[in-house]
């Protein structure tokens, strides 16, 4: 079984800091919002507004089975929505947008992420995470997997583009047919999207037309990787050993690492954030750089699942991280680390109550706002991060390069969920 599956099967998120980073605690937070299912990407809209993707607690029709084929089946339902946050107050302002979960509404697909163009029309990136050649046979007519445009006013949308037919028609990458498209950008004309089950960075027009894949990320080689013990909990079994099976990994394994969010930088290059693959090694997680001729060479090293990147107007990249452990530690205390155009990392926030981010944006007020508590459905927050000039940190041993970025739920005890409002 190729290890991109087991990473991407509930990218609902896991990351660590790179090593040697301290964390610098001049920033502070407030929680703006919460209560959000399987919260995701957030934007800020043409009204100033700040908008918010819930992928929802999957439902009771249809399901598909996970990436890896073991495991739970995850269920479909129209439980997805859009939230707007408007001076303090949050209000879902589209719903019924397709969801798919595990039977306790963790590892959910569905509105990812959500982007406004030029003229303030909006744009919804639906996820998936399963094999596409099941999403239609056993859950019919869904916007799984595609790129919508909705009308906020009459609560509908119309479909763009159809990521997880492009990788059911074409595999870019060659490996196991897979697709969970989690970040996107909008450059211009073309919508640039990070899809991590098809492990490829896609373009497509806002019109829908002429979809292709930009580019692919290879596979990693580690050594002496660690594993998590044989009595781990997991819902997806391939993940940890079996109960009293001793642990002997060999000194070298193939990770497949996917591409989680994407951002362009002020050199007209794409910044893509990479979650690390099984077993989650710390310091292993790369940012990569893709240029106008398609090729990819890597930004900046030393993390570990990464889920979102962002530049703000200065050139600096803000990256986050869902948890500063490997998430089988159980440790979820997460990180927004700041990369100066120089190379000079800044840990603004880590842990003290952010935990297992899913994604973040800038402010015009200079915050950095994060999906807080990401894969932990009815428990999301968004985060409101001031004070944002921090304590530059020493260098990281595994360095970074200068200019030239849904899982783990299976980590959580399950529990009974209310019916989204």
């Amino acid at each position: 079984m190729k290890q991109k599956q087991l990473t991407i099967t509930f990218l609902t998120f896991c990351v660590t800091a790179f090593s040697g980073m301290k964390a610098a605690s001049a920033a502070s937070f407030s929680v703006i919002a919460d209560g959000l299912y399987n919260a995701g990407g957030l934007s800020f809209g043409p009204d100033g507004d700040l908008y918010v993707t819930e992928a929802g607690i999957g439902g009771s029709g249809g399901c598909v089975p996970p990436a890896s084929g073991q495991g739970d089946s995850l269920c479909y339902g129209t439980s997805g929505a859009v939230t707007k946050i408007e001076n303090g107050k949050t209000e879902r302002i589209l719903t019924g947008l397709p969801s798919i979960a595990l039977p306790d509404g963790t590892g959910a697909g569905g509105p990812r992420n959500i982007q406004f163009d030029a003229t303030g029309k909006p744009y919804v990136l639906i996820g998936y995470g399963a094999n596409p050649t099941f999403r239609d046979r056993n859950l019919g007519d869904t916007d799984l997997g595609k790129i919508i445009a909705p009308d906020f006013k009459t609560n509908s949308w119309t479909s763009v583009a159809d990521l997880a037919n492009y990788e059911l028609a074409n595999n870019p990458d060659g490996g196991d047919v897979g697709s969970n498209p989690l970040g996107f950008v909008i450059d211009g004309n073309k919508l640039v999207v990070a899809d991590a089950g098809a492990n490829d960075l896609l373009s497509v027009n806002t019109s829908g037309s002429n979809l292709q894949a930009l580019t692919t990320f290879p596979q990693d080689i580690l050594t002496n990787p660690v594993f998590p013990p044989s009595d781990t909990p997991s819902n997806e079994p391939a993940q940890v050993p079996s109960q009293g099976e001793a642990v002997r990994g060999p000194s070298q394994f193939a990770t497949q690492p996917v591409p989680s969010g994407v951002a362009k930088g002020p050199d007209g290059a794409y910044y893509i954030s990479q979650f690390t693959g099984f077993p989650f090694p710390e310091g292993g997680a790369k940012i990569y750089r893709v240029g106008a001729d398609g090729k990819s060479s890597v930004f900046a090293d030393g993390f570990t699942q990464l889920t979102d990147l962002q530049f703000d107007p200065a050139g600096n990249l803000y990256a986050l991280q869902y948890a500063n452990q490997s998430a089988w530690k159980g440790d979820f205390d997460g990180s927004v680390i700041k990369i100066a155009p120089d190379g000079t990392r800044t840990t603004l926030l880590s842990g003290n109550g952010l935990e297992s981010p899913s994604a973040l944006t800038i402010g015009a007020d200079g915050a950095v706002y994060v999906t807080n508590r990401g894969d932990r459905p009815g428990l999301g927050q968004v985060l409101k991060i001031e004070n944002t000039k921090s304590i530059p940190e020493p260098d990281s041993a595994l360095g970074v390069l200068a200019i030239a970025a849904l899982g783990v739920g299976w980590l959580h005890k399950k529990k009974e969920l209310p019916n989204l409002p």
